[in-house]
């Protein structure tokens, strides 16, 4: 029973920085794994990072996003820096609990947000 509750997603400029969070309901162990996808218009939903044993990123976001927990407070972050108007999507953050697991794959996740809009203005 986990519900994913997004928040953080507004308008920020290029260069500026921005972080999302996600809260989730109930209890998540720390063997289970958090990722944020991202969805722009007409473009696939696509892995940005995740988090489990250890962090992944997608190639576009390394070095500038980061991923984090707080499993005290169930709560996920995405902190994004130097964004440009190519990061501008919706960003879902997905929970994976149990079964096979791949990180940049979204039928891995068994729990989605509702989905928060980022956009990165020119």
């Amino acid at each position: 029973q986990v519900q994913l509750v997004e928040s953080g997603g507004g308008l920020v400029q290029a260069g500026g920085s921005l972080t999302l969070s996600c809260a989730a309901s109930g209890r998540l162990f720390s063997t289970s794994a958090m990722g944020w996808f991202r969805q722009a218009p007409e473009k696939e939903r696509e892995f940005v990072a995740a988090i489990r044993r250890g962090t992944y990123y997608a190639d576009s976001v390394k070095g500038r996003f980061t991923i984090s927990r707080d499993n005290a407070k169930n709560t996920t972050y995405l902190r994004m820096n130097s964004l440009s108007p190519e990061d501008t999507a919706v960003y879902y953050c997905a929970a994976h609990t149990r079964g096979t697991f791949y990180y940049e794959r979204p039928v891995a996740y068994d729990y989605w947000g509702q989905g928060t809009q980022v956009t990165v203005s020119s």
